[in-house]
């Protein structure tokens, strides 16, 4: 499993808490979003406490906002971040 580093791309599924902030930037910014949207995001900071993965995320929404994201972890599940899948 690679180890998160800066500037890499990953993928971030939006938690419902999520959708209510990107919800409240001006819609001339933003297109909709919905809870479990998948959407690219780019590492901006890793921490290493209080355990690996968890990261800052730069979440690039549909649109001309972008989404800060942070302390978010490796997942599976709304709110968490995982790699992009591979071919």
């Amino acid at each position: 499993m690679p180890i998160p580093a800066l500037g890499q791309i990953v993928h971030y599924r939006l938690a419902e808490y999520d959708v209510a902030s990107i919800q409240a930037l001006p819609t001339a910014h933003r297109n909709p979003a919905a809870v479990g949207d998948v959407c690219a995001a780019v590492i901006v900071r890793v921490w290493t406490t209080p355990g690996p993965g968890m990261v800052n995320l730069q979440v690039l929404i549909d649109g001309q906002a972008t989404y800060w994201a942070p302390s978010r972890y490796e997942g599976d599940e709304d709110g968490t971040w995982s790699w992009p899948p591979r071919e």
